[in-house]
């Protein structure tokens, strides 16, 4: 992970529009932050009220705005033109880092469906770690602060050292699941956990998804989609030093792993499967995944890495030798994120994926976006 320190102030207003009248694929367009070291860019497509599959309003933000918190930018034509929405949290000091944007697909906890969700790490004066939830029910324009999910010790990815980093979250049944990257366990250097809760402010034990085989391995930066029927598909990059004998934070690869469940609270007794393309390549660093139902009865499973500008993709479920590579003018980026249009009643958005990055690990760059078509 990146703390990504650096970050100029926003001042954007509105951007460059995509192809006209409404032609797809489009992009990349900026969004923000053309002058800027941005980074961990996250979206949601608002879909409450709206016929199924047809929401052109996605709402997105990213770590390296200028802060305090984060900005919202929206868009109400698919992610062609952005105009600043809003900022999360609202008034705030201290520095966050590593966000996340959700919409409750139905009614839970006391908020109607189409409530947003919010998690973050809010790193303060650099004391302590703290996944945070906020809620919005008007659309993303304001947000409560409703409870911290798990604190840990100052932000520090040396080995020994005890922070919690990168929130997901996922409604199943009738928990929310916020899964995260976790170093306080003594036994690890650090592992994949997650918390429930059926209220949004008080969270359950913690429960491990995925250690390592040795302490000095990390896997880091958990994704989750659900795949067709009870089928669920858990990302993240597996760190590795590259000398086992003598570890060192500086000299690790970042290869993507990942692991398919029935149970998105189940992964731990699930196998870990590096991800590797039909010529042995594999993604390196800030996986992410989603699932489209294009094409045929299996769908699609896309996972995006660091280094790579080429998509990962896999039409047989997840099946280790089905990996190929699918190439879009979409530029790569450190945890470049993915939202598939498709669905129910959207036959025009077959195989159609929304993609929103910032810049590679460790760089400057603007937060881009752009429509890829899983046809090619």
């Amino acid at each position: 992970m990146t703390l990504g320190l650096a970050g100029p102030a926003f001042a954007e207003a509105a951007t460059v529009a995509g192809k006209p009248g409404g032609e797809v694929p489009f992009g990349p367009v900026v969004v923000a932050g053309q002058n800027g070291r941005t980074s961990y860019a996250r979206a949601v497509r608002l879909t409450a009220g709206q016929p199924a599959g047809k929401s052109q309003t996605i709402l997105a933000t990213y770590q390296g705005g200028g802060g305090p918190g984060f900005p919202i930018y929206r868009s109400d034509d698919d992610g062609r033109t952005w105009t600043r929405w809003s900022s999360v949290p609202s008034s705030a000091s201290g520095l966050y880092r590593q966000p996340f944007l959700y919409e409750l697909p139905r009614a839970f906890a006391g908020f109607a469906k189409g409530t947003l969700l919010f998690a973050c790490n809010a790193l303060g004066n650099f004391s302590s770690t703290n996944i945070q939830l906020y809620a919005s029910t008007d659309a993303g324009l304001t947000w409560q602060f409703l409870s911290t999910v798990a604190q840990g010790g100052p932000p520090n990815t040396t080995n020994g050292a005890t922070p919690v980093w990168e929130p997901f979250l996922l409604l199943h049944e009738n928990n929310m699941i916020c899964y995260y990257s976790d170093q306080r366990d003594p036994n690890f250097g650090q592992k994949l956990a997650h918390q429930t809760s059926t209220d949004l402010r008080t969270w359950g034990p913690v429960v491990d998804d995925a250690t390592g085989t040795a302490y000095a391995e990390r896997p880091g930066m958990t994704t989750v989609a659900q795949l067709k029927g009870d089928l669920w598909i858990m990302t993240y990059e597996f760190g590795e030093p590259d000398d086992p004998e003598n570890p060192d934070q500086n000299n690790y690869t970042y290869h993507v792993h990942y692991r398919i469940a029935k149970d998105p609270e189940s992964f731990r007794f699930s196998p870990d499967t590096p991800l590797l393309d039909k010529d042995g390549n594999a993604p390196n660093g800030a996986p992410v995944v989603s699932w489209s139902q294009y094409p045929g009865v299996n769908g699609t499973i896309v996972v995006t890495g660091n280094d790579d500008q080429d998509f990962f993709v896999n039409t047989e479920l997840g099946d280790p030798s089905a990996w190929t590579r699918l190439s879009t003018p979409m530029p790569a980026g450190y945890s470049r994120y993915t939202i598939p249009l498709d669905g129910p009643g959207s036959p025009e958005n077959r195989g159609l994926v929304f993609v929103i990055t910032g810049a590679q690990y460790g760089e400057s760059g603007p937060v881009e976006a752009g429509i890829i078509s899983l046809a090619g």
